[in-house]
């Protein structure tokens, strides 16, 4: 059955979920927050500029799905290149097992969208709003005209932030160069269309109305991040032993003599906290990393006179056995975090030098089936095969094309071929063979091709020549 506020609750009024009480983070600042908004920056710089950047006369960072090409700087990856994006997952994976080992959620509390653009929509509401105080007494007040301009004016922003975002990203499948005129003009196609609103829509759901809800139902990585942590791993902690008995005293007053800890029990811990929780309780899933109860306890700590980190990155034994900051460092390197980080450096040296001695050329070749081997004039047997050349690199180029394994073996027809830039090519070539000595059946050959402007430029590929 539901109470009075819409709480489903069983008849012992215990509630089986929590109605939702909206969280006001009051903000902080400190070497945590500056962190913070460094990667905030950071990553919308990247984010809203690296679509703009043009190389070799195209955009530097574009996913044409519609060419099946992926153009990033001076590559140029094809469908048949999927392996790297295969590999690059693995790498973020490793990446992340680290990291989450060694210091807990660093990437949900600097590093997740989910939380850079929280950060950027609080910012906005504290422009309009005011501060925390301000933003619950306004939400707490009827309508009015001074409220109605105050929370039009944050919506209109948020929705243009988010109208920019949506365009932004559809910017990495489309030329933004060309999406923008085509937008002023509306000739987007409806999957542009379809993904800018979707895109933008989804940012302001996620950043602007359900926050910490996210953090706290929706995301999965924070069911399962226990199981990468250990006695071990840095995470946010309250010092228990030092800050209790929690409670209020006057400045310069002895809280050891009143029988307290250096805890002043002010509560700005969980004002700032972006999902609401105490971390005094201990740590709890719902907390992201985010430091933010840190900056505002050692402010607090410096105001009465006590030492910072009553709130700290420790982890569990060095809380339970007092360990320093030297003690912590060596236990980083433990077998996990060494069996995580070879693993990981395996990875990218393997992955940086794949990409290091990629060819730029790609051959494929493909035996006629429709007539298997024929008897050509001249005492001649002739195979017919396809010749699927890619040609993976910005510039026009010509190759040539040879082939060897049989004595007195040749191509019949042209064995120069022109193709265009980041462009592929379907030659049907004749391979034509003495008759006197060949043994009837299959023989292996080789085609080679190399371009003509760079002799270090080439590659083989194998096949079969079927004589009658």
């Amino acid at each position: 059955m539901k109470d009075r506020t819409g709480t489903l609750a069983t008849e012992g009024d215990d509630s089986l979920y929590e109605v939702r009480q909206k969280v006001y983070p009051r903000a902080v600042s400190g070497i945590y927050a500056t962190a913070r908004w460094a990667l905030v920056w950071l990553t919308q710089i990247v984010f809203y500029g690296l679509c703009w950047v043009q190389w070799n006369g195209r955009q530097a960072f574009l996913l044409d799905l519609s060419e099946r090409k992926f153009y990033v700087f001076g590559w140029v990856f094809w469908p048949q290149d999927v392996f790297y994006l295969a590999v690059l997952l693995i790498i973020s994976a490793f990446a992340l097992f680290l990291f989450t080992a060694v210091a807990g959620r660093l990437w949900c509390g600097y590093a997740c969208p989910q939380t850079v653009y929280t950060e950027i929509f609080l910012w906005i509401e504290e422009r309009f709003e005011g501060n925390r105080a301000r933003r619950m007494k306004l939400d707490a007040q009827g309508m009015s005209g001074e409220k109605l301009l105050r929370k039009g004016g944050k919506y209109l922003a948020w929705g243009v932030l988010s109208a920019w975002t949506g365009l932004t990203f559809v910017g990495y499948f489309t030329p933004i160069r060309e999406l923008i005129p085509d937008l002023a003009r509306f000739a987007l196609s409806g999957w542009e269309w379809f993904w800018i609103l979707f895109y933008g829509a989804f940012t302001y759901l996620m950043a602007g109305v359900m926050r910490e809800q996210v953090c706290k139902y929706m995301c999965p990585y924070a069911r399962f991040q226990a199981v990468m942590f250990d006695p071990d791993t840095l995470v946010i902690t309250y010092d228990e032993a030092r800050g209790e008995p929690r409670g209020s005293r006057r400045r310069g007053s002895n809280a050891r003599a009143q029988g307290l800890g250096d805890c002043v029990d002010c509560g700005i811990c969980v004002q700032v906290c972006p999902t609401g929780i105490d971390i005094r309780q201990g740590l709890q899933y719902e907390c992201i990393g985010c430091a933010a109860c840190i900056d505002a306890c050692d402010q607090v700590m410096d105001k009465v006179g006590s030492p910072r980190g009553l709130i700290r990155y420790s982890t569990e034994n060095a809380v339970a056995r007092h360990w320093g900051r030297a003690d912590i460092l060596r236990h980083v390197l433990r077998p996990r975090i060494l069996i995580y980080s070879a693993g990981l450096c395996a990875l990218c040296i393997a992955f940086a030098w794949s990409l290091a001695t990629r060819s730029p050329l790609r051959l494929d070749v493909i035996k006629d089936r429709s007539v298997i081997t024929r008897e050509v004039e001249g005492g001649l047997v002739e195979n017919v095969y396809v010749l699927n050349l890619m040609n993976m690199s910005e510039g026009e180029r010509a190759f040539r094309v040879g082939v060897t394994g049989l004595d007195g073996i040749r191509l019949d027809g042209a064995d120069v071929v022109r193709i265009g830039p980041s462009q592929n090519k379907s030659v049907p070539v004749r391979v034509r063979v003495p008759v006197d000595d060949l043994a009837s059946g299959s023989h292996p050959i080789l085609f080679s091709v190399q371009a003509e402007d760079n002799a270090g430029l080439s590659t083989h590929e194998k096949a079969v020549f079927i004589a009658p």
